[in-house]
């Protein structure tokens, strides 16, 4: 189950207790089920985020490999070594 459907199960099993919302138990329950409603919203957000950022950052991963094998198909793998004598 995902965060949505395990909060809607949550909120049918506080439904079948039968708490009279304005009793004490009531509201504290109720604003339990407020908060985790929020939170499960606002990770839901972060996750989305997260997609969007990990899309670009494979266009990104992407393009770079486009720019390395341009760059190093043009450069010479040969090297030479240089030794230089100091005196």
């Amino acid at each position: 189950m995902d965060l949505y459907e395990k909060l809607a199960y949550l909120k049918g099993l506080v439904e079948g207790l039968s708490i009279e919302e304005e009793s004490k138990e009531g509201r504290v329950v109720s604003v339990i089920v407020e908060v985790l409603e929020e939170i499960v919203e606002n990770i839901e957000s972060v996750y989305e985020e997260n997609d969007d950022i990990n899309e670009y950052l494979d266009i990104i991963d992407e393009d770079l490999s486009m720019l390395e094998s341009d760059f190093y198909e043009e450069c010479d793998d040969s090297f030479e070594e240089v030794i230089e004598d100091v005196e």
